[in-house]
């Protein structure tokens, strides 16, 4: 491998792209948890939060 080799350099813009795209699916992701959160308060009913342990 030569030092010319140093991979894929990406543009500002592309850079930008990226990290908007990160931010969309880290968004999705917590928005995904949350709905599997208060679908299962849900299901079981505000009881579960005060159960013995």
């Amino acid at each position: 491998m030569s030092e010319d080799d140093k991979g894929i350099t990406l543009t500002p813009a592309q850079k930008k792209a990226r990290r908007s795209r990160n931010v969309a699916i880290a968004i999705g992701l917590a928005l995904l948890v949350v709905m599997f959160y208060v679908a299962t308060i849900a299901k079981f009913g505000p009881a579960i939060l005060s159960r013995p342990l």
